[in-house]
């Protein structure tokens, strides 16, 4: 008979406890990996691990605990004993395969090459060592998700059930692939999730990644682009760490952290690579970023404790595993000592670290023989380390979830109420011989129970309902770090104290990341050519657009009776703007108004003191004084387009124009006809002809013309007057209020009379220009008439291109500029002989050729 060993892990290596029922555990105690043996002639065999790990110890004991507290219950499981076979994985996958293996197949150290061990029972038949040894019907382990897929695979055929208390990853999800496992820690797909809703919360919306060069990191930046879609947030940058090349690695992410805008870094990576981090960050002074951890660090002791690394680690927001406490596990760990377990292969070991003396004799290696031996004195009742500190159990009390989960589902399966009528529903458990793997792991799958911290726990699939909580390093006044519990993440909901949390910079005042400001109202954001979206620029709204909100898209256009304010942000009634009398130019117009009226007055008065001079009785001197007259009017009627335009000032203003130049044109028309039939009648038989016209035909053929215009004006402002009505049609923040012509026929027909009327002056003129006499006057109308009919040409096209306010201005200056032409054309010649030739007004000198 050939006999054989196990891989590396003899009884020896574990810690034991017999029991009716089994509970395998895997831990990975140490961190350093042993040699390998590669002499391939012989079996594989491993040098014991190294570097005791003290938190992976306390989960030891928190598993031990948990079933030494379900032995002394009297509802769970009633005369059935648990036991446990623990061994250390060294945190290597094979490591932790062959453990598992032993696990199940049970504890023997020899085998009959003829009768190799066969574990086909799981599938329906009970669990056992068909070499005699004791196996175990459901293993506790699994601290990375790579250790948990190859268990899971490998144990999968046989049905054994797998609870994980750390592996995180994803993929473990699938019922299809890992239909035998388990775990009482949420998927990373949670956290990730987690973390978004914070990066939300608090408006960063542009954040850097740094994770691990493997599917823990790239799975969360997956998961956190897919949660913060929509929500305007962006990555700025991912680095990534990869543990083998961890110094160079680190320099870069510190290097590009430090170059990048973003103020919120999000790290999802191992403790250890954190550090490196965090040193290279404190080599180039990078101290004011806010950092937000996964749960693999956010709680990690030898982060915080780094008095070097603080400087950088102030502030961090992190999503953690969840606590709770697990009342009299610290003391129980405090009372813990080597004489009461001597065969504790585990705490002996942490006995000599933590004491560095030796519980036992030292009789087996020459360590051992290098360390005393312990008095007896030794205690933990006042040490302080990760061993001994209860205060916030997560991962810890992960692995005692585990063991009441299973503890339930042995429960379920071998103790079920017979009798549901009964008052005290009293049980009766069957034989453990009895467990059929896949109805152990049915009864796992439906397992629904209150912890003894009154929580309800249950299983979702492989998964637990999601809780986690969320933590901020705060510094103390002693410069340390403590870890603070400022809220918690319970499924998709986010409860948070913002009010305890103490930012990077140590005040209360959330930092600011973004790639842009927000844009303030009254601006819209356009995005930059070649940048993610939450890059942009903020342009202000055009003139007559708005937005009332930070970070609009697009400005909105104000209706038409409005008008945006000054900082476009809000539209606001529209000014009401006409021609004032107290703007620069009403005071323009209004001063050349009252002059012309002035100049005509006093014109008017030296005529009339210079009456019976020839100069002024020349081509009645009536006319004379009623075209002074009618030219005062023109100047006085511009006065009224100037002020706020009211229903009476609209109708008056057309008419007092309109009737105003037809008597002034009207005078100056008869004016040309006495020229002409003065010369006319100077002819043999043509005498009768000055008094068919004379002074009476003269006044009534003034009348008749300007009672045409009066009839015209009545019956245009009597049915369809112009209304002061507001010009929305112009683009400004001031709206016109103009005298709008409802109807421009009765408009044009005033002009139209307006210009018949000079047209025809015009051409009597031009003809009487010729006429010998050394003062006639027709060459002086005919030059005022040709200004006249200038300024009206022009003023059409002016009028009709003109906006707003200005179009009145533009009949005004029209009115002033025909009547300055018509009082300076005709009578500055006769005033400037009257008062500086006197000499030449006498009848001699004008009756001479």
């Amino acid at each position: 008979m050939l006999t054989c060993s196990r891989w590396g892990t003899p009884s020896s290596q574990g810690l034991f406890q017999d029991g009716d029922v089994i509970i395998g555990g895997l831990f990975p105690l140490h961190y350093q990996p042993p040699a390998i043996d590669h002499d391939f002639t012989q079996l594989p065999h491993y040098n014991p691990c190294t570097g005791l790990e003290y938190v992976p110890l306390q989960y030891i004991y928190a598993m031990v605990f948990a079933l030494e507290e379900i032995n002394h219950s009297t509802m769970l499981l009633p005369g059935i004993k648990l036991g446990y076979h623990i061994f250390d994985s060294c945190g290597r996958p094979p490591w932790a395969l062959q453990s598992g293996l032993s696990l199940v197949g049970g504890d023997n150290t020899s085998c009959n090459s003829t009768n190799p061990p066969d574990y086909s029972s799981g599938h329906g038949e009970e669990i056992k060592d068909r070499r005699g040894g004791q196996s175990v019907p459901m293993i506790i382990g699994g601290a990375s998700s790579i250790t948990s897929q190859i268990l899971s695979t490998v144990l999968g055929p046989l049905s054994i059930p797998f609870i994980s208390y750390l592996s995180t990853c994803p993929c473990l999800s699938d019922r299809l692939q890992y239909p035998n496992f388990f775990r009482t820690i949420p998927s990373d797909i949670y956290q990730a999730r987690a973390v978004a809703q914070v990066v939300i919360r608090f408006n960063w919306t542009w954040v850097g990644a740094v994770v691990a060069n493997n599917n823990y990191g790239y799975m969360a930046v997956k998961v956190f682009q897919e949660e913060i879609q929509g929500a305007g947030v962006c990555l700025a940058f991912v680095e990534t760490l990869q543990r083998e090349n961890i110094i160079s690695d680190a320099r870069r992410a510190a290097l590009t952290i430090q170059s990048s805008t973003a103020r919120v870094i999000l790290i999802f990576t191992w403790y250890t690579d954190v550090r490196e981090l965090f040193l290279q960050l404190v080599k180039l002074n990078v101290t004011d970023r806010q950092f937000l951890a996964s749960e693999a660090w956010s709680t990690s002791g030898d982060l915080v404790q780094n008095s070097v690394t603080s400087k950088v680690a102030n502030g961090v927001l992190g999503v953690a595993t969840r606590s709770s406490a697990i009342p009299g596990f610290e003391s129980y760990l405090r009372r813990l000592h080597p004489i009461h377990h001597p065969d504790d292969e585990f705490l002996r070991e942490f006995w000599e670290v933590e004491f560095g003396c030796s519980p036992n004799p030292p009789v087996m290696s020459d360590q051992k023989a290098s360390l005393s031996h312990c008095n007896g004195s030794e205690s933990l009742k006042k040490v302080q380390n990760h061993f001994t500190d209860a205060s916030q159990l997560r991962v810890t009390y992960n692995v005692y979830l585990a063991v009441y989960a299973a503890a339930h589902a042995l429960h379920s399966l071998l103790c079920p109420i017979k009798d549901s009528s009964s008052e005290n529903n009293i049980s009766t458990c069957s034989s453990p011989k009895q467990i059929k793997a896949t109805e152990l792991l049915q009864h796992l799958q439906e397992v629904n129970f209150t912890t003894p911290q009154d929580e309800t726990f249950y299983f979702q699939g492989a998964d637990i309902p999601a809780k986690y909580d969320l933590v901020n390093w705060q510094k103390m006044p002693d410069g340390t770090l403590k870890i603070a519990l400022i809220g918690q993440v319970d499924g998709f909901a986010l409860h948070l104290n913002e009010s305890a949390i103490q930012w990077i910079t140590g005040s209360n005042r959330v930092p600011i990341s973004v790639c842009s400001e927000i844009c303030p109202p009254g601006t819209r954001k356009v995005s930059r050519k070649g940048k993610p979206l939450c890059c942009f620029d903020c342009i202000p709204c055009a003139a007559g657009e708005i937005s009332n909100k930070t970070g609009s898209l697009d400005c909105e256009r104000c209706p038409l009776e409005l008008w945006s304010n000054a900082k476009r942000t809000a539209c606001i009634p529209r000014q009401l703007d006409f021609l004032a009398f107290n703007e620069t130019l009403g005071i323009t117009l209004t001063t050349a108004a009252v002059t012309g009226v002035t100049v005509t007055t006093v014109v008017f008065v030296v005529f009339l003191h210079y009456r019976h001079t020839p100069v002024v009785r020349a081509n009645n001197s009536e006319l004379s004084f009623l075209l002074l007259v009618s030219i005062k009017l023109c100047f006085l009627c511009s006065l009224v387009f100037i002020g706020r335009p009211s229903v009476w000032s609209c109708r008056f203003q057309q008419a007092a124009f309109g009737i105003s130049f037809v008597l002034c044109v009207s005078c100056l028309k008869v004016k040309t006809i006495v020229v002409l039939a003065a010369f006319r009648s100077a002819r043999p038989g043509a005498e009768a002809l000055i008094r068919w016209f004379g002074p009476g035909q003269q006044r009534g053929s003034i009348c008749l013309l300007t009672c045409i215009q009066i009839i015209i004006c009545t019956i245009w402002l009597s049915l369809i007057p112009p209304v002061p009505r507001q010009d929305l049609g112009f683009q400004g923040s001031k709206v016109t209020l103009e005298c709008a012509m409802v109807s421009v026929v009765g408009f044009c027909l005033i002009l139209g009379y307006i210009g018949l009327l000079a047209c025809t002056s015009l051409i009597l003129a031009f003809f009487a220009r010729k006429l010998p006499d050394n003062f006639n006057e027709a060459k002086l109308i005919t030059f005022s008439m040709l200004i006249f009919c200038a300024v009206w040409v022009a003023f059409v096209p002016a009028y009709l291109s003109s906006p707003g306010k200005y179009t009145v201005a533009v009949e005004v200056f029209a009115i002033l500029a025909s009547s300055y032409g018509l009082l300076f054309c005709i009578f500055a010649p006769k005033c400037f002989i009257i008062l500086l030739r006197p000499e030449r007004n006498t009848k001699k000198y004008m009756m001479a050729r």
